[in-house]
């Protein structure tokens, strides 16, 4: 299909879609809406987010739509509260010339009462995500015996936060002759039990390749020191002055610290992070979709449903532990035709996740050297030039004034004049990088091993006593902590599941809260333990003093006992 036109669709979708100036549908709609529009059954769609892929799935909603019932026809499940708005917003686009049908939101954050209001209107659309859905449906406030279409929309990143359990109790409640959708960047070895259970013979659609983001993104590594990190980050954003982008990093206390400083040195940049209000979150990302804010530092979890389309890179100050999540990440730029960036600032122990990310890319990485002091300041130069060259000059307003200028520089030359320019526009950039050093790290195994001492900073480990035999998983564990510490605005780092007992790595400060939280803790009838540990991971003891499953033996060191 080359045209929306030629997909059949209502003649007020089409009107809609036509003042909305789309023409052609993207490669995801141009596979997925004639499939939707043609048979009920079910379908997995690979797509990154930007792809089009709302339209994909919600233009055949629309089309199926009885503006004449009032029970719910159609369930739209996203991870996030930003994303449930942004798929219910472009929704009510495409519903313009169809006044009958109503679309609700229902998200955490946001009063029970005003949005229990809104579904007493009767909508046929609901966008939510699974926490607050599966609230409502236990208040029975949200009856879906009647559901026609299922859509799970970034269905790995709700796997990913721990939404499993919810799932599976929502998917109880509605009718097994549903459509199932399900829209993903990527095929994690948990979706694939989910589809497995819930999903019938369903067909799939590739807009683009699975688990490889777009092939418009240039992904790239720099070597530093860890160090080094924040004066690579500056040096990259110097080097690239049109920068438009995201940095991540793995806590919401580095965030700030990174904004911050980057604001202290005069770049136009903010934070978002899980400490952040609503309102405080909406005024930031205003701020940042109106380009007032360059430079956006963000954590996973509150960069989680971002939808711009004209980033031009995304920087890893620290690389995540999952390669899928990665992807996500990248995918941020390189979107609707354009191209990215995607740089990762690695050190130390990072360098293992590198080679993990191209396995899942299925390509090579590029390794970039840190831009030099030269390098900066002649890509400063040339880009000065270029504003030169596109500067309008306002003949009219300029021109009484020439004479007495004429006159006061008269006894400069081109040259003098072309060097007073330049100075004052680039003295900044002259005295920082006067003599600045190389920051490319290609230190020795010691020094690695000294750099990820200082990397692991900013986590604790701690010993939990569930384990694989326990039917724990990653994303298990991480809805635990997620549920026992929901006060509280934490990242999770790296987890190691073993059989007996876990490990797990979370952001410094929350020992007394964990402590706390965690005393008369347990978990299918079991009493749990969840205490501090200072082991270094597998080789070391890692489980604290006094426990039997570690004994110590001469010769022989710790021995994990798995009786």
């Amino acid at each position: 299909m080359s045209t929306f036109k030629e997909l059949g669709l209502r003649t007020e979708i089409q009107k809609a879609i036509a003042d909305l100036g789309f023409e052609e549908p993207t490669p995801v709609q141009a596979k997925a809406i004639p499939q939707l529009l043609e048979s009920p059954r079910d379908l997995i769609a690979y797509a990154q987010t930007g792809t089009g892929k709302t339209a994909a799935f919600s233009l055949p909603i629309i089309q199926r739509l009885d503006e004449n019932e009032s029970h719910i026809q159609a369930l739209i499940l996203n991870p996030t509260r930003e994303l449930c708005l942004q798929t219910s917003n472009e929704i009510k686009k495409f519903l313009k010339y169809l006044p009958g049908v109503e679309v609700v939101s229902i998200y955490g954050g946001d009063p029970k009462e005003r949005q229990a209001r809104l579904l007493r209107k009767k909508p046929q659309i609901i966008v939510g995500t699974p926490g607050r859905v599966l609230d409502f449906i236990k208040g029975k406030q949200l009856k879906l015996q009647n559901l026609q279409t299922l859509v799970l929309d970034e269905a790995d990143e709700m796997l990913t936060m721990g939404f499993k359990d919810e799932l599976d109790a929502i998917l109880a409640t509605t009718p097994e002759t549903r459509q199932t959708l399900l829209f993903s960047a990527t095929m994690p070895k948990d979706m694939k039990s989910l589809v497995d259970q819930y999903m019938n013979d369903p067909l799939e659609v590739n807009a683009g390749t699975q688990n490889i983001s777009a092939e418009n993104i240039q992904h790239t590594y720099a070597t530093v020191r860890a160090r080094d990190k924040y004066n690579a980050l500056k040096r990259f954003a110097d080097y690239y002055p049109d920068m438009y982008g995201i940095v991540f990093c793995r806590t919401r206390l580095t965030t700030k610290e990174i904004a911050d400083e980057l604001m202290q040195d005069g770049y136009a940049s903010d934070a978002l992070h899980g400490d952040l209000s609503q309102a405080q979150r909406d005024h930031v990302m205003n701020r940042f979709r109106n380009q007032q804010v360059q430079i956006l530092v963000a954590t996973d979890v509150a960069a989680r449903g971002l939808d711009i389309n004209n980033l031009t890179h995304v920087i890893h100050f620290h690389l995540p532990d999952q390669s899928e999540a990665y992807i996500h990440r990248s995918g941020r730029t390189g979107r609707a035709g354009n191209s990215g960036m995607s740089i990762a600032l690695v050190s130390g122990r990072e360098k293992g996740k590198v080679r993990m990310i191209e396995k899942t890319l299925g390509k090579k990485t590029e390794q970039i050297e840190v831009p030099s002091a030269t390098d900066i300041r002649a890509q400063q130069l040339l880009h000065f030039v270029d504003k030169l060259e596109k500067v309008a000059v306002e003949e009219e307003q300029i021109t009484p004034y020439l004479s007495a200028i004429e006159s006061r520089l008269s006894d400069w030359s081109k040259e003098d004049l072309l060097k007073r320019v330049l100075s004052m526009e680039f003295n900044r950039f002259l005295q920082a990088y006067d003599n600045a050093p190389d920051l490319n790290f290609t230190g020795n195994r010691k020094d690695e091993k000294r750099e990820r001492r200082k990397e692991r900073g900013g986590m604790d480990r701690y010993y939990i006593s569930l384990g694989k035999r326990d039917n724990i998983t990653p994303g298990a564990l991480i809805k635990i902590l997620n549920q026992q510490l929901s006060r509280y605005s934490f990242q999770i780092g790296s987890i190691e599941l073993l059989r007996n007992f876990s490990f797990f790595q979370i952001e410094k400060g929350l020992k007394n809260a964990i402590e706390k939280q965690f005393r008369n803790f347990s978990y299918n009838g079991k009493k749990v333990v969840v205490e501090f540990s200072s082991g270094k991971g597998r080789g070391g003891s890692g489980k604290p003093k006094g426990d039997k499953k570690f004994k110590k033996k001469k010769k022989k060191g710790f021995k994990k006992n798995y009786k």
